[in-house]
């Protein structure tokens, strides 16, 4: 199933969701759900194979979104939901008590570093190197993803992070970076992305809670829009207390994916309309699919230009 597939789906959707009302029906949230897992960062691939392995192996995230859009809750609540997915092994990871086997549970969580969507390893781990984290993917990945504000690409010839020199006392990936940014080609982008990376660098490259990184005490504590973030619940206050900045975020990248295309000027005032019929309903999530499918700018797309292609070949023949 490609894109195209995801996108086609949704158009024929749209005559019958007018005629059904507002539900969401499971193929609807199946779909909703496949869109902003690509969003985040899963593959397509990866995607569609855990789907077809039914819902006992899908992947945490997928579950959570499921119940997300299945349950209409409010978008906000992707942030700061107090439950996860969990089975034994994942919940050993978690430091979770008491889930045995190997089947996923909803499991409410009493632990906020794991409330929301980056509490979750899966995020935590896309977001990283093989071996290490990054607060420069970190910090990209809540910029771009949540903030819908992505920095520009970084220049050619950026030197390489230095690694620790074995013998010597270890650095903290903070002090490392801090060295990195001293070059002034970089200075400007990492100001905007590290912070956001470093406030969740408690969190190592596969998303397992820690106090340390190689021996080093990690300092995850930064000041973010007047707000002083000293733990993922911080972090998530100083994001939500942004105004409507996530809510706009995940409505623009929802209509782009529904529309096939960029987004531009013509579009603004109908993304504002969107967070406004958001906020008069909790903003919840069958509002933003509904508001884009009874859309003009949904409802007149132009088709894929395979398809515009094979009708004009039908014609001349």
């Amino acid at each position: 199933m490609t894109q195209v597939d995801l996108n086609s789906v949704m158009i024929e959707l749209g005559g019958a969701l007018l005629v059904l009302g507002r539900v969401l029906t499971p193929v609807l949230v199946s779909v909703v759900v496949a869109a902003v897992l690509l969003i985040l960062g899963f593959t397509l691939v990866d995607l569609v194979e855990t789907l077809r392995a039914g819902p006992t192996d899908a992947p945490v995230t997928e579950l959570f979104f499921q119940s997300q859009v299945r349950e209409d809750r409010p978008i906000p609540e992707l942030l700061k939901a107090n439950y996860t997915y969990l089975n034994q092994r994942l919940a050993e990871h978690y430091g979770v008590r008491d889930v045995l086997g190997s089947h996923f549970r909803r499991v409410t969580l009493t632990n906020e570093d794991r409330f929301g969507l980056l509490g979750q390893a899966s995020i935590l781990t896309v977001t990283s190197y093989n071996d290490r984290t990054s607060v420069v993917r970190r910090g990209y990945w809540v910029l771009d993803t949540l903030l819908g504000a992505p920095p520009p690409p970084p220049p050619p010839n950026v030197p390489p992070l230095k690694e620790n020199t074995p013998g010597q006392k270890p650095k903290a990936l903070r002090e490392r970076m801090e060295q990195h940014r001293n070059n002034a080609i970089c200075a400007n982008c990492h100001a905007r992305m590290d912070p956001l990376g470093f406030a969740l660098e408690h969190y190592d490259a596969v998303g397992r809670y820690r106090e340390t990184d190689g021996g080093a005490t990690i300092d995850s504590q930064i000041k973010y829009q007047g707000h002083n973030v000293t733990s993922p619940k911080d972090f998530r206050d100083a994001l939500l207390g942004l105004g409507d900045e996530f809510v706009r975020t995940v409505s623009e990248k929802l209509t782009t994916y529904a529309l096939g295309r960029g987004l531009n000027t013509d579009d603004a005032p109908f993304v504002r309309q969107l967070v406004r019929n958001l906020k008069q309903s909790e903003y919840k999530w069958s509002t933003l699919v509904f508001s884009i499918v009874k859309s003009d700018q949904f409802q007149m797309r132009a088709a894929p230009v395979a398809a515009q292609t094979s009708t004009a070949t039908a014609a001349q023949n």
